[in-house]
């Protein structure tokens, strides 16, 4: 399941949030950090991506500083 990279990666870099495959073919979700970890997975996820992935385009949306993170891991929903 491709999502398992990007638990791994999420993982590795520090940071938190979750991951979901659209039916759209799409993956959504939301990232939290330090803000040079969430770039590194912002470009981790436009450029690389899971083995089977095909990335044409990503869009990052709603960035905002938070005082505290809202999660404590990072998990694929469903």
């Amino acid at each position: 399941f491709p999502n398992q990279y990007t638990e791994e990666e999420a993982r590795k870099l520090g940071v938190v949030g979750w991951v979901k495959n659209t039916s759209q073919g799409t993956v959504t979700g939301q990232v939290q950090g330090p803000e040079d970890k969430v770039n590194a997975m912002k470009s981790w996820l436009s450029k690389v991506g899971s083995p089977s992935s095909r990335i044409d385009r990503t869009n990052f949306s709603n960035e905002k500083e938070i005082s505290k993170l809202d999660f404590s891991g990072f998990s694929t929903r469903y």
